[in-house]
């Protein structure tokens, strides 16, 4: 599996002076706050958001400070996003440490979301780049629509194929092509160039997506996720939409029945990963998740041989073949 340290090598300098550029946006003079979001800063994930504004603006032209203030604007988007998240659903934990709202509560960590999302907004209007602000304020658009859609339909459990690519395009894409897109726009005005970066964001976030799908039905025990928790919280993935498709309606009927039900036992879930497995649910997610992953690269295949460029080539690969 592709290396994240090696894919961070062409803009490493940069990643380490975002760091602290970003720590100084996670300040506050209100004590509460300040503790909050040094718990947040402390606590940060793999920073691929970041990494993929940095890499898709050094594949298009030289960094300066405006791919600072993207990375930044889309680090406090994405972190806001997390901090929602886990209130809408009342999760626990992040990342094997408590969340926002099971160690203050969802009323804070709500307050501290749209904190995050304001702070955001506001270093794009005092840098003066309302160009970003635009692709930003779609892509929070997208997520809340995929969210409520995947609400909506969690409630019926009536999801089909085509609705599953719409809420993945809106909750994880949106975000993903907003980094590409920053990327490019904060190193060039072409159109067509923001365009093509925003569809490599587009596909690199599809493709994330359905592999965090395939990853919660696989239970090897190497994920960070707890496999089957889709399952326990409703949500009709791509593995078992396929799966349902290709079953007979007493078995579509007796599936949706325990996805329906409030308390599952493992044994249901069990039942639920055994059928998909056997009807070829994961496998067929896979195919559909590798189609994304060529586009990705295809897009990159326009571009002329270089270090960014393959870094990117491996982040695609990464995507499509890490265990959690």
């Amino acid at each position: 599996m592709p290396d994240l340290g090696n894919i961070k090598k062409p803009v490493k300098e940069e990643m380490a002076q975002f760091e602290a550029y970003f720590g100084r946006t996670m300040q506050s003079k209100i004590p509460l706050l300040k503790i909050i979001l040094n718990y947040i800063f402390r606590r940060k994930g793999k920073q691929m958001r970041p990494l993929l504004v940095f890499l898709s603006a050094k594949l298009n032209g030289e960094i300066e400070e405006s791919t600072y203030v993207a990375a930044t604007f889309i680090e406090l988007l994405h972190t806001a996003s997390i901090v929602h998240d886990d209130v809408v659903d009342d999760a626990s934990e992040r990342r094997g440490a408590l969340s926002i709202n099971a160690l203050w509560n969802s009323k804070i960590a709500v307050l501290v979301g749209d904190y995050m999302l304001t702070k955001g907004l506001l270093i794009s209007i005092e840098k003066n780049r309302f160009d970003m602000l635009e692709i930003v304020s779609e892509a929070v658009k997208s997520m809340t629509e995929g969210e409520l859609l995947q609400l909506q339909k969690a409630r019926k459990l009536n999801i089909r194929e085509d609705d599953y690519f719409r809420i993945i395009k809106g909750k994880t894409a949106a975000l993903i092509s907003a980094c590409t897109a920053c990327g490019a726009r904060s190193v060039t005005n072409n159109p067509d160039t923001i365009q093509l970066m925003k569809d490599l964001g587009e596909s690199i976030g599809i493709a994330f997506q359905i592999r965090d799908d395939i990853l919660d039905y696989e239970g090897n025990g190497l994920t960070g996720k707890i496999s089957g928790n889709d399952i326990k919280e409703k949500k009709i993935t791509l593995p078992l939409i396929h799966s349902l498709e290709k079953s007979t309606l007493p078995e579509k009927r007796h599936i949706l029945h325990i996805i329906g039900n409030n308390k599952k036992s493992g044994s249901d879930i069990n039942e639920v990963i055994r059928f998909v497995s056997e009807h070829g649910g994961m496998e067929y997610a896979a195919l559909r998740m590798n189609q994304y992953r060529d586009k990705a690269l295809a897009i990159l295949d326009t571009y002329q041989e270089s270090e960014v460029k393959n870094s990117l080539r491996e982040f695609v690969h990464y995507t499509v073949s890490r265990d959690k």
